[in-house]
Formats: C-alpha cells, structure tokens, sequence
C-alpha cells in the first residue's frame, strides 16, 4: 500500500504502468471512482474483468464473483436478510465475545489480537450464516474446526497471489491450493445438509432466524447455496477481523483517544446487563474511531475494474490534471482507495 502512494505522489493521478507487459492505469480520484463503480458501472464500461476466474476455486457462483442479471438477483435476494432486525438484540456475537475474553491470557506481557479476531469474526459469521458456530475460539485444535479454519486461510492465500497476477493468474494454483478449496466446501456441504435436515424434520429452536434457512427457501439448489454462503463468509470474517486489528493496534498508538473512548463506553454500559444496536448507534465517539480507523486502514485498500469498451475516466488528464482520460478497450484501472484517503488536499 505504501508503494501505490509512493507512486501517486511522486507521479500524480491518474498514472499509467506497464505490468508484465500489460498496460494499467491508476487512479485515486473521487470523480474517477464514481464513474468507475457507478455512473459508467451502469453502462457496462466496465466489468470485474478476471476475478471470476480467480476467485471461482474457492468462492463458486456467488454474489461477490458475479456481474450484470446473475449478480443483481443475487443481490435482491440476499440484501433482505442484512435488515438490522435480524439481529438487533446483538445475541449472535454474545457468545463469541465471552468466548474471547476467556482466550486472551490474564497474565501481563504481549497479546496478539490479530488471530483471536479473526477466529471471533469466524465465529460470529458462522452463527449468524448457519444459526451454528464453530465455536473457533473455545476449541481451536478441534479437528473439524481447526481443519476448517486453516483451509480457509489457504485457500485465501493462494486467491490473494492469483489477484496480483490478473490474466496470468492461472500460474498459481496447483493441489494444495485445490485441496482447501475441497475442505472449504465438504466443510459448508455438511453444515448446510445438517442444519436443513434439520430443519425439515421439525427439530431445531422454532421460530429462530437464521441466514441460511432463509435464503435457502429461495436458493433450493445446494451448490448454488454453498457458493452464496461462502462468498458472505469470507466477507463478513475479514472485513470485521482486519477492522478490529487496526482500531487495537491504533488505539494503543493515541492514548488520549483511547481515554476518551474508555469513558463513552463506560458511560453508555453504565447500569445496563445488556446493549443493543441503538446503544451503539449513540455512541458518537466509538462511531468516530471506526470511522477513522476505516479512512486510514479500509477494509478493501485496492481494487481493479476492466474496461469492456473505450471509454474514459472524467478527469486527470491534460497540461493541468482537468480532462478526460482515454481508457483503451480491455486496459486494467486499478484504484487505490488507501492513498486517496491520504490526499492532502481532500
């Protein structure tokens, strides 16, 4: 990341690259962004370009690997089950909170965080997508589990090398790499089956919400399902984990900050057993810090899009930096939302 922005600020924006003998374009300017993902988005100038290809070993058919009518109907049939009535009484991450709390050692010296959060956002993702948590953090050298969790994190790996690849993506891969993909989904495979066995015979909390009983009434065939489940997981685990990683590791950094966001959370916890999501929405400060914490280290740092035909990016070209820029049928367009957040001037 700190590369880009060596780039961009010794260069300036947009600027153009040579990559294994392809030529890529970068940009970190709003107007570009919003042409890029929405305005001509819509028009069809752009596409995912490879990452379907990618990502498909592990991710399958899902929202997160799909573009145009597949991806829209995807998104219509799973947006409803993000309403914050799903899971306003915070009981889903319970649980894995206490779960935490008992893993980190009541002894002085260094804790590393970063893989307690990441099997807490496991665990919380689980429950939430499967009404079942794999309870990560309790028995992390369970077999099933642990097998589990490090197939994931494999198979993770080997898609963040094919990433950077693009088109020659398919250099890296081989039986390792399809072998935690295997485990990923015999593992997704066994839980969907139990849980909607389950279901059908009449067993199980009645009345219970859960992500994938609901969506499997509209998603019937199990493979598809699998794939839209696991596209939510990795989502949902990452994203949260990384978030969590960074706010620790900068809040230690800025003392004051932490003081002052110690004494909102003290003061909104004071007399109450419970919160619930509109204790959190008042908390302005904790609100703040997430926010920062996003601008400085987001979730999604760098992104690339293709460009179906030719087209253009609105600004950055020319003497002064104001004109069109001339995007060439198939060109890469990289975005770095990581350096645009550090731009002086915005």
């Amino acid at each position: 990341m700190e590369l880009f922005l060596f780039h961009f600020q010794q260069t300036g924006n947009p600027l153009e690259q040579v990559f294994l003998g392809t030529k890529a374009f970068g940009t970190i300017e709003p107007a570009n962004l919003e042409a890029m993902l929405a305005t001509n988005f819509k028009a069809l100038d752009y596409s995912m370009g490879p990452r379907r290809d990618i990502t498909l070993p592990m991710f399958g058919d899902g929202i997160f690997t799909q573009e145009g009518a597949a991806w829209k109907h995807s998104r219509d049939l799973l947006r409803p089950q993000f309403v914050h009535k799903q899971y306003e009484d915070l009981t889903v991450f319970r649980e894995a909170v206490d779960d935490l709390l008992d893993a980190i050692p009541h002894s002085e010296g260094v804790v590393d965080l970063q893989p307690l959060f990441f099997r807490l956002t496991l665990d919380t993702t689980t429950a939430f997508l499967f009404g079942e948590s794999v309870r990560s953090l309790r028995a992390p050298d369970k077999v099933g589990e642990q097998t589990f969790a490090d197939a994931f994190n494999i198979a993770q790996e080997y898609v963040a090398k094919r990433f950077r690849l693009l088109d020659l993506y398919w250099l890296i891969g081989g039986r390792k790499f399809q072998e935690a993909c295997d485990n990923v989904h015999k593992f997704a495979d066994q839980i969907i089956e139990r849980k909607l066995q389950t279901k059908e015979n009449g067993a199980g909390h009645e009345g219970g919400y859960t992500f994938l009983g609901a969506v499997s009434k509209e998603i019937p065939d199990r493979h598809a399902l699998r794939s839209q489940i696991i596209n939510i997981l990795v989502a949902g685990r990452d994203t949260t984990a990384c978030l969590l990683s960074w706010t620790f590791f900068t809040l230690v950094r800025y003392p004051r900050v932490l003081a002052k966001l110690r004494e909102e959370i003290a003061l909104a916890c004071e007399g109450k057993s419970q919160l619930n999501r509109n204790d959190l929405r008042n908390m302005a400060y904790l609100q703040n810090v997430i926010r920062e914490t996003l601008r400085l280290y987001p979730s999604v740092p760098f992104n690339t899009r293709t460009a179906t035909k030719t087209t253009i990016l609105p600004t950055g070209g020319g003497p002064d930096r104001t004109s069109p820029v001339l995007i060439p049928n198939g060109s890469a367009v990289a975005y770095s939302v990581y350096s645009m957040h550090r731009r002086p001037d915005l």
